[in-house]
């Protein structure tokens, strides 16, 4: 039996997951951060991303998180995330017209303010994309 760790995953909503992990990997604010049972105290923001989590019996969850925090004790993790999504449960269509409308806005910027609203829209759904595309990974 593998080493664990218990990870507890909140938005400002509801409690998304709770549970015994043997991995969790996230995008930090200065990239992707792997946290194992043992690690080192750790407090980073999360940039909107994903965020893998290794189960037992080789099973994995993805879920994407619009930004937050991470916070890291050795044997507990906990991600307080602003929105968290299961990336199974994302729209792909609506994914991909967001982004599309956030590249249309980035073309055609009428202000400093406009631009900035964009490039996030478009950072999110590119993100939310990611997601999306390491689910069917998984299922292959």
């Amino acid at each position: 039996m593998a080493i664990t760790m218990h990870l507890d995953i909140v938005s400002a909503e509801q409690e998304i997951f709770s549970g015994v992990v043997e991995m969790v990997i996230a995008t930090g604010e200065l990239g992707e951060v792997g946290i194992t049972p043992g690690h080192a105290p750790l407090l980073t923001i999360l940039k909107p991303g994903e965020i893998r989590v290794n189960l037992q019996n080789d099973r994995q969850e993805i879920y994407y998180v619009s930004g937050g925090m991470l916070e890291v004790q050795p044997y507990y993790v906990t991600v307080l995330a602003d929105t968290v999504e299961r990336a199974e449960d994302l729209d792909e269509a609506a994914v991909i017209a967001a982004k599309a409308r956030a590249e249309e806005a980035i073309s055609n910027k009428s202000s400093d303010v406009d631009y900035s609203i964009a490039a996030a829209e478009l950072a999110r759904a590119a993100a939310q994309i990611r997601a999306i595309q390491k689910v069917r990974k998984n299922l292959k």
